[in-house]
C-alpha cells in the first residue's frame, strides 16, 4: 500500500487555482521553502510540522516524503515508518470542506482517513486534516472583529462558505492546538474581496496567518505571501514593522514578478516566502529572483537606515547609502495627497468650452472648464504653477520599466481629478520644467522603483527622492557624479529603467 505515495504524474502541478484569493503552490516551490530549513529536522522522529491553511496539501505531502527517506534508519520496517509520520508528526487544518478532502487525497490517497484506500488507517475520516466551519464574530460596527470584512457581504447561510478561516478566528490559539510544533509551514489565503468603495475593493489576511503562527512559537515558521507588505497594503502598518524590525526572519526570498513563483497567476507586487527561526537572529539573507535565475544574494537587514519600508533590490543598497548620506530634504514633501482637489475621477460636470471665470480642468482622458466653487479644497493651489502626474501608473511585459507616467505641466487658473497627483507649487513655468527635468531622470526613478511595488503613486513612494536645486535642469550624469555612483550601480539603474523622452504628457 505504500506504494501509492509515488506521484507520477504530480496531478497538484496541473491543477488551476481555487480562487483569485486562494493560490495553490507548486510542488517545485513547496520544496524550495523546505530547502531552506536544516535538513536533520527531516531525521528527527520526534518533529512535529503543521500547515494552517491546508489546500492542495502539497506541504504536508512533501514533507512526508522527506521524512519516508530521512527516518529509515530510526524506523525500518516502511509500514510502521508511515504510520508513525502521518499519526505523529503531520497536521493540518484546511480553509474549506473542499481543500480538506483534495488535501487528504494527496496526503493519504484517500479524500477520508479512514477508508482502506488509505495509506494508513485512522479511526476517522478527517485523520490529521481537519476542517470546521466557522463564523465570522461581529462587532458593532458591522465588521469581523478578526478578519474585517462586512457582515453584509459575508453573513452567509450554510450553503455558501464564510471564509472564516478557524486559524485566525480564535483569541487564544492554543486552545485549537495544544501542542509544539517544529515548523509551521503555510500558502495562507491572501485577500478577502468586499466589494465596497470600488469592484476590485479587497482586504489583506495573509499577515494574520504570519502573526498567529508566531504565537504558537514554532522551532521554524515558513510562508509564502504577497509582498506588497514590504512597503504598502491596506492595514498592513502594524504588520510591516513588526516583520521588518525581526531578525529572526533569517532567508527571504523575493519574486518581484509573482510569475516567475506561480505560473500563470498576475499577484501586483510580486511575492516572496521567509524563513523564521525562533531561536537565530542575525541579519536576513535576501535573494532576489527572476525567471529562474536568482539575480543576488545578499545578507543584510530587512531595514535600512533611515527607511520604513523594506529595499528589495539588492543591488540599491549602496545606491541608497551614498544618497542618503547627503541628509537632503525629501521630494515627498512636494506631492500632495490623493484627490489633490477633492475631485474624484468619475467626476463629469464640467463645462467642455472655457467661460468667464472658468478653471481648466484635468481628468484622464477628458479636458474641460469648471466654476470655483466646484473645486472642494486647496483652491489656493489653482492660481500657482504646477505639475500633473498620473496617480497610477503600471507596466506588464515592458522591461527595463518607466516606473511613472509622464508629467506635465499644470498652467495657473488650472486643476484636477483623483486621476492625478500635483507636483509643488512652484513660482515659475521654468520651475516647473526644471523640475520635470528632474523627474525625468532614471535617477529619480530608480529611487522610486526602491519603495513603489505597485500602480499607486502615493506620495510616500518618493520618500528616497531628494530635493535638488531647481534653478537648473537635470541630467542624469549630473546626479550620477554628484552621489559619487561607481560603474556597476550605474549600470544597474540604466539595465533597470527605460529613458523618458521630453515630448507628450499622460494628460
Amino acid at each position: 500500500m505504500s506504494e501509492r505515495l509515488n506521484h507520477n504524474p504530480d496531478v497538484l502541478s496541473c491543477l488551476a487555482n481555487l480562487s483569485n484569493d486562494e493560490v495553490l503552490t507548486p510542488p517545485e516551490v513547496a520544496n524550495a521553502m523546505l530547502d531552506m530549513l536544516p535538513q536533520e529536522l527531516f531525521r528527527d522522529p520526534n518533529a512535529r510540522f503543521l500547515d494552517p491553511a491546508c489546500k492542495s496539501g502539497i506541504f504536508l505531502r512533501e514533507i512526508a516524503k522527506r521524512l519516508l527517506n530521512g527516518l529509515e534508519e530510526s524506523i525500518p520496517d516502511r509500514q510502521e515508518r508511515i504510520d508513525h509520520i502521518f499519526h505523529k508528526q503531520l497536521y493540518g487544518i484546511a480553509i474549506t470542506e473542499l481543500t480538506s478532502l483534495l488535501a487528504r487525497r494527496s496526503l493519504y490517497c484517500s479524500k477520508h482517513a479512514s477508508s482502506i484506500y488509505s495509506v494508513t488507517p485512522f479511526g476517522d475520516a478527517e485523520g490529521n486534516i481537519r476542517f470546521r466551519r466557522i463564523e465570522h464574530k461581529w462587532n458593532v460596527n458591522g465588521k469581523c472583529q478578526y478578519c474585517g470584512v462586512l457582515k453584509d457581504q459575508f453573513d452567509r447561510g450554510k450553503e455558501l462558505e464564510t471564509h472564516a478561516y478557524e486559524f485566525t478566528h480564535i483569541n487564544n490559539i492554543k486552545e485549537l492546538l495544544d501542542m509544539k510544533f517544529d515548523l509551521i509551514i503555510s500558502n495562507p489565503p491572501y485577500q478577502l474581496t468586499v466589494g465596497i468603495e470600488k469592484e476590485n475593493y479587497a482586504i489583506p489576511i495573509y499577515h494574520n496567518f504570519v502573526e498567529q503562527a508566531k504565537k504558537l512559537k514554532p522551532r521554524y515558521l515558513t510562508m509564502i505571501i504577497p509582498a506588497r507588505w514590504y512597503a504598502g497594503g491596506r492595514g498592513l502598518e502594524d504588520f510591516r514593522e513588526i516583520m521588518l524590525n525581526d531578525n529572526r526572519i533569517r532567508i527571504l526570498h523575493d519574486f518581484p514578478n509573482a510569475v516567475d513563483c506561480f505560473p500563470g497567476v498576475d499577484i501586483a507586487g510580486g511575492v516572496c516566502y521567509f524563513l523564521w527561526n525562533r531561536d537565530d537572529k542575525g541579519e536576513c539573507k535576501v535573494s532576489t529572483h527572476k525567471g529562474s535565475e536568482v539575480l543576488s544574494t545578499v545578507e543584510r537587514p530587512l531595514l535600512e537606515k533611515n527607511c520604513v519600508t523594506f529595499i528589495r533590490q539588492n543591488e540599491a543598497i549602496s545606491i541608497l547609502h551614498k544618497v542618503g548620506s547627503h541628509k537632503e530634504d525629501s521630494f515627498a514633501r512636494y506631492v500632495s495627497p490623493q484627490t489633490p482637489f477633492g475631485l474624484i475621477s468619475s467626476f463629469r460636470d464640467f463645462s467642455q468650452e472655457p467661460f468667464e471665470g472658468s478653471i481648466k480642468y484635468y481628468t484622464y482622458g477628458f479636458r474641460g472648464y469648471l466654476r470655483k466653487d466646484q473645486i472642494p479644497k486647496n483652491y489656493d493651489w489653482v492660481p500657482k504653477h504646477k505639475i500633473y502626474l498620473s496617480k497610477a501608473y503600471g507596466e506588464r511585459g515592458k522591461y527595463p520599466y518607466f516606473f511613472l507616467g509622464k508629467p506635465f505641466y499644470g498652467e495657473p487658473n488650472s486643476c484636477c481629478s483623483q486621476s492625478y497627483l500635483l507636483i509643488g507649487p512652484y513660482n515659475s513655468k521654468a520651475e516647473c520644467n526644471n523640475v520635470m527635468s528632474y523627474m525625468r531622470t532614471k535617477f529619480f526613478r530608480a529611487l522610486i522603483m526602491l519603495i513603489k511595488n505597485t500602480q499607486d503613486n502615493m506620495s510616500h513612494v518618493f520618500r528616497l527622492v531628494p530635493i535638488q536645486n531647481f534653478d537648473k535642469q537635470w541630467t542624469d550624469e549630473e546626479l550620477y557624479a554628484k552621489y559619487g555612483f561607481d560603474f556597476e550601480e550605474i549600470s544597474f539603474i540604466e539595465s533597470m529603467i527605460r529613458p523618458m523622452d521630453v515630448g507628450g504628457s499622460d494628460e
